[in-house]
């Protein structure tokens, strides 16, 4: 079939998009210090008429503040990336797929991933498949290629033809070349941070009932109460703009995934399974695919609205295939549902 995407125009798009998305982020962290400073400023102005005390609490909030968010998300960026991405894929139950196999299905996968690695540039990855995961899914992670690994679910070598397997895994790697991956992982570091602010803020409330008496303690615990409040309303802004971030990026994956394998019925069939089989894209280890939900081929935990890390599966099919609606995907559904491929 003709390639109806135009996927260098996508591409560049999706890159623009996200590039003013990770601007937000950035911003979001600013407005976090801001807010901060401000309840110091508040809490401190009155009770002192020294500017400069001030202005040293001021320095103080901000430094521990950035500190705090800089700490918390180095820390959680080094437990997901210092085992590159089999940290990933053994936490979402990943199991290994050996050079050689006598599971045919192991065997396409690999022979898959082979193509689409020369297909790209890009060297070849570390391979798992989640064993007990009937949707169809899969997933690049990695701190950079040398360290990537992919993993698919066994719904999706199930249920995927060789064309929609193949477009499956060139999407992964269109994550492991654009940089996605480390993209991510830095995503989840500073959402990480700003909760630890919160987190901080609820332990000293928590914890400082004993000495609401003391002197100074009113203004510890209007600030820790500020802390948490400031946290989680960051926290909340932090993950819509994560899935803004993740949605551009899916449409990009898309584009490129057309690009390394020429022809778009494959990735058109990939989504229209997923939304015409019941079991969708969905993962069972879904507490533990929340933290990295944006990584995932499909939308594997439910999300939807501002916080879908994926966009709609009818406008992700029409950017393949223009004359697609939602119509066509539930007369899939229900000759499906009598007869699955």
């Amino acid at each position: 079939r003709p390639v109806r995407m135009n996927f260098f125009e996508r591409q560049h798009a999706a890159r623009r998009t996200t590039s003013r998305l990770v601007g937000l982020f950035a911003l979001a962290v600013v407005a976090i210090v801001i807010a901060v400073d401000l309840v110091v400023l508040i809490l401190v102005g009155g009770r002192t008429a020294d500017p400069q005390a001030l202005v040293t609490s001021l320095v103080v909030s901000t430094v521990l503040t950035l500190g705090l968010i800089g700490l918390g998300s180095l820390y959680r960026v080094a437990m997901l990336s210092g085992g590159g991405g089999d940290t990933i894929a053994l936490q979402l139950g990943g199991v290994p797929v050996p050079e050689r196999s006598e599971d045919l299905q192991y065997r396409r996968l690999r022979n898959v991933v082979e193509e689409m690695a020369i297909a790209s540039g890009v060297p070849m990855p570390r391979l798992y498949v989640l064993e007990h995961e009937a949707g169809i899914n899969a997933f690049a992670a990695g701190w950079s290629p040398s360290d990537a690994a992919i993993g698919v679910t066994r719904g999706a070598l199930e249920r995927l033809n060789r064309d929609e397997l193949q477009a499956v895994v060139a999407h992964e790697f269109s994550h492991i070349l654009n940089g996605d991956m480390r993209l991510n992982l830095r995503l989840i570091g500073v959402l990480f941070g700003i909760l630890m602010l919160a987190l901080v803020g609820r332990k000293i409330l928590e914890h400082g009932r004993w000495s609401s008496r003391e002197k100074g303690a009113g203004a510890v615990m209007g600030l820790a109460l500020a802390a948490m409040l400031i946290g989680y309303l960051g926290l909340f802004f932090g993950r819509l703009i994560k899935a803004g971030v993740s949605r551009s990026r899916e449409y990009l994956a898309d584009a490129s995934a057309v690009q390394f394998t020429r022809q778009s019925a494959g990735l058109a069939g990939a989504l229209k399974k997923i939304g015409g089989l019941s079991a969708g894209a969905k993962l069972n280890h879904a507490g533990q695919a929340e933290e990295v939900s944006h990584m995932l081929f499909g939308d594997g935990v439910g999300f939807s609205g501002l916080f879908a890390t994926h966009p709609p599966l009818v406008q992700r099919i029409q950017a393949l295939e223009p004359g697609f609606n939602g119509e066509q995907l539930e007369r899939l559904r229900l000759q499906w549902h009598a007869a699955p491929p």
